[in-house]
């Protein structure tokens, strides 16, 4: 299955996961970041150098690893094909901190709560 991937963006139209992209200082870094995201959309699961796994219900997380670097994103999917990036950060740990994960359930339910 190919994914539509779409920001999450707050009331005031800012978009998380796309300022953390943004804000990665190391071009090649980013590229990379931006070249798996543009993969997902043409192959799916398949995308080369990207591992999905599912936190909770439909809370999943992409990990993309860059430059020795582990970027995790997590995301929920709408409508069986539409990705939504919901919160992104650096893996610096062996789990994934609760303060992320309830980040990403929080903007979830905001979504959710929407698209009903």
């Amino acid at each position: 299955m190919l994914f539509h991937i779409n920001y999450w963006r707050s009331s005031s139209g800012k978009a998380p996961v796309e300022r953390y992209i943004d804000s990665i200082d190391n071009k090649e870094e980013r590229a990379e970041l931006l070249s798996a995201l543009r993969g997902i959309q043409e192959y799916g699961r398949d995308a080369v150098g990207v591992d999905f796994r599912q936190i909770e219900g439909k809370l999943w997380e992409l990990k993309i690893r860059t430059h020795g670097k582990h970027h995790r994103i997590f995301y929920v999917v709408l409508k069986s094909n539409e990705m939504i990036l919901l919160h992104a950060y650096l893996k610096k740990t062996s789990k994934a901190p609760l303060k992320e994960i309830q980040t990403a359930k929080q903007r979830m339910k905001q979504l959710m709560g929407v698209n009903k």
